[in-house]
């Protein structure tokens, strides 16, 4: 059923659409935390509640796009299908074929809001979000940072504008590029984007992205997949 759920997500769907779709996809699963066991990719985004968050603003137009291909597969869950979309929002643009492992089941409790990541605040911050409440790693922020390479901005969602990349409907290496040369007119440059640059250690993390853009793309696979599958064993 995988494969024709991805068919009709593709055929479905606008490229356009694809970053928003990714954002929908992530913003589920980054709610998870490990030591509530609470949250993550439960299918709870789809809710008023959990889209009226402040961090999830604009998510509804990417849950109505999506609803009419998930009546398709009423088998399937919200949780699983947002988890597929996401997968495939990478792959229709240029990105890597990411792992998909089903099973996720529905929820109807939404987590409690705060729990994303702060674009205004630095690496403490993302690791107090990414280690601390996730337990991912630093490799695991600095590689999904790399997602930023689609999409851009909306003043009226996040209170910032603009693209981080020249083309932001393909996913390459370009974020990780572009973050070292430093900022450009007509490209945006957020303060967490900034942080990654702060320590060696992340640092040299966007330089090996930089030059490899196979490395990135092995590595975001992974760690895009550990995402998806935070409280796997819980739901």
């Amino acid at each position: 059923m995988e494969e024709t759920v991805t068919v009709s997500i593709v055929s479905s769907v606008d490229k356009n659409c694809a970053p928003i779709i990714l954002r929908l996809a992530w913003h589920g699963s980054g709610t998870y935390d490990q030591e509530s066991k609470t949250g993550g990719p439960l299918g709870t985004i789809r809710f008023g509640q959990e889209l009226a968050h402040g961090a999830n603003a604009g998510l509804d137009i990417a849950v109505n796009l999506l609803q009419p291909i998930k009546e398709q597969f009423p088998e399937l869950s919200y949780a699983d299908f947002y988890t597929l979309a996401g997968v495939v929002a990478v792959e229709v643009t240029g990105g890597p074929t990411i792992p998909f492992h089903p099973g996720r089941k529905d929820h109807e409790t939404c987590p409690v809001e705060g729990r994303l990541p702060d674009a205004t605040k630095g690496l403490d911050h993302l690791r107090c979000v990414f280690t601390k409440q996730m337990g991912l790693t630093d490799k695991d922020i600095v590689v999904l940072s790399g997602a930023h390479t689609l999409g851009r901005c909306h003043k009226d969602r996040s209170g910032f504008e603009g693209a981080w990349t020249p083309n932001p409907l393909r996913f390459d290496n370009s974020y990780f590029q572009v973050l070292l040369e430093g900022e450009k007119d007509g490209l945006i440059m957020l303060p967490s984007d900034k942080a990654l640059l702060d320590e060696p250690k992340t640092r040299e993390l966007v330089e090996l992205y930089a030059k490899d853009e196979d490395k990135f793309f092995e590595d975001y696979a992974e760690s895009h997949m550990k995402l998806s599958e935070l409280g796997f064993a819980e739901a």
